[in-house]
């Protein structure tokens, strides 16, 4: 994030839009991880100074789960609209093609930060790691909600248990998020996502 200069007094200190550079640290991360990306990484797509960042935001950690917070706002509204679905099956179809769409937007790096984020290997990422997990669990809550609300409407067979499916809806899309990082398109993960609805019981 630039450093712009306060125009209505010379004598007051330069700030910068923390929104900016959140959003900024967000697409680092996004793009290498958490382990991945290091302070110099942060700093240069910030445009400030190491001690600035510290000063602002505390250190990498709380850094990320900042930047995660903020990721989570806007892409957590794909899940919410799609609870407004009439149909179980409406709400699954529509939760993997926006899913789908979501992980393969060209105006953001491939993949979901909540997965991509958290594949990292040493020990010092576990707090990381657990964070991510939560979010990810949080998600599929949202997902069974919709569903036991679906199967105390009668709209799930019997046999049909929704913590089940929603955990099957949550690893069909992260398992988007894998392919997106490694290059799938649109269509392609447009293309599971039907294949995956065939299961979808009746």
């Amino acid at each position: 994030m630039e450093l712009t200069e306060s125009r209505a007094s010379l004598g007051r200190p330069r700030a910068f839009d923390i929104d900016r550079a959140l959003d900024r640290a967000l697409r680092v991360f996004w793009e290498r991880g958490y382990e991945g990306t290091s302070l110099s990484d942060l700093t240069k797509a910030i445009g400030i100074n190491r001690p600035s960042l510290y000063a602002a935001f505390g250190n990498k950690e709380t850094l990320f789960r900042k930047a995660l917070d903020r990721y989570v706002e806007k892409t957590v509204a794909f899940v919410l609209d799609a609870i407004n679905e009439p149909t179980a099956h409406r709400f699954a179809e529509r939760l993997l093609h926006s899913a789908a769409d979501m992980v393969t937007n060209p105006h953001n790096p491939p993949g979901c930060l909540t997965v991509r984020g958290g594949l990292a290997s040493g020990a010092a990422a576990d707090p990381i790691r657990l964070e991510l997990a939560l979010r990810r669990s949080q998600s599929e809550a949202l997902i069974r909600k919709r569903l036991d609300r679906a199967k105390t409407e009668g709209d799930l067979p019997p046999h049909a248990d929704p913590a089940d499916l929603a955990r099957y809806l949550a690893t069909v899309y992260q398992g988007m998020s894998v392919q997106a990082a490694g290059g799938a398109t649109r269509e392609q993960l447009r293309t599971v996502a039907g294949i995956a609805l065939r299961a979808w019981p009746k």
